[in-house]
């Protein structure tokens, strides 16, 4: 830790990788791993294109499920470390850029200002038929949701009709909504991912926090780093496919570390 702090005091422009792990430590399921599914499917067999033009109903379900738990859950002890040091270092003219794997808007939760959401918010939406996004933090999302989304696998669908759904506010249009979020087999924001790719190439040390450094394109970023000589310090309560190629690991709960991590340097100064 103590080489760590000497390379954290002296950088300039920190770029954090944040994914699941960060977010299961507020309690959300991750998806992943044992027990990740919503009565009897996977995440991937309901968040695809497919999925939701077959059933919209019962994908809606578990997004509002899912948006429901969100909006209960609070950041934890990690997410503040990054929005502490991220003011704290904006004031002594360094940089802090977050880009997360993420769709819960903790990070944002927590006050961390500089932030690009990779795979999009749960908390927006997308009409299907005039492409207008919206925050959205509506409890229901729409009546029709009210009480639905149980995850238990003996839950019936709800099999709520498509006009019920949450449908689109602009005037003369009424489409479908969907969740702005980037499902499996869709790509990621073109203009978002050059914005990713200026931070990771200005970037003169980089935390990977709570990712298992296997969904790409994110899995290559901190790679891509790691490979022109800038440090990586991985964060994560497991050993990752990537992590011999990092400088730094630290393995425990991101809540314990990062504050440790992160506090103020004695050298740094306010300027």
């Amino acid at each position: 830790m103590a080489n760590f702090r000497e390379v954290f005091a002296k950088a300039k422009h920190i770029v954090v990788i944040s994914g699941a792990g960060i977010s299961a430590e507020s309690g959300l399921p991750t998806f992943r791993g044992a027990g990740g599914y919503w009565r009897k499917w996977k995440a991937q067999d309901l968040a695809t294109p497919q999925a939701f033009a077959y059933n919209p109903s019962r994908v809606w379900e578990f997004y509002h499920y899912r948006r429901e738990m969100m909006q209960r859950v609070e950041p934890n002890p990690g997410h503040l470390a990054i929005a502490e040091c991220e003011a704290r270092l904006h004031k002594q003219g360094r940089r802090v850029m977050v880009i997360t794997q993420n769709i819960d808007e903790l990070h944002r939760k927590a006050g961390t200002k500089n932030i690009l959401e990779i795979h999009g918010s749960i908390f927006k939406t997308r009409c299907t038929s005039c492409g207008v996004v919206a925050e959205n933090h509506k409890s229901p999302i729409c009546p029709a949701l009210s009480g639905k989304g149980a995850p238990d696998p003996e839950t019936q669908d709800a099999t709520i009709p498509v006009e019920k759904l949450p449908r689109c506010e602009e005037a003369a249009c009424g489409g479908l909504l969907r969740p702005h979020v980037v499902w499996f087999g869709e790509n990621l924001d073109p203009s978002i991912l050059e914005e990713v790719d200026r931070e990771l190439a200005l970037c003169d040390l980089c935390l990977v926090v709570g990712t298992s450094s296997v969904v790409y394109p994110a899995a290559m970023f901190a790679p891509q780093v790691s490979a022109r000589g800038v440090p990586v310090a991985e964060f994560n309560m497991e050993i990752t496919p990537a992590t011999n190629t990092f400088r730094f690991h630290f393995q425990g709960p991101c809540g314990k570390i990062l504050p440790e991590a992160l506090a103020p340097h004695e050298t740094e100064t306010v300027s």
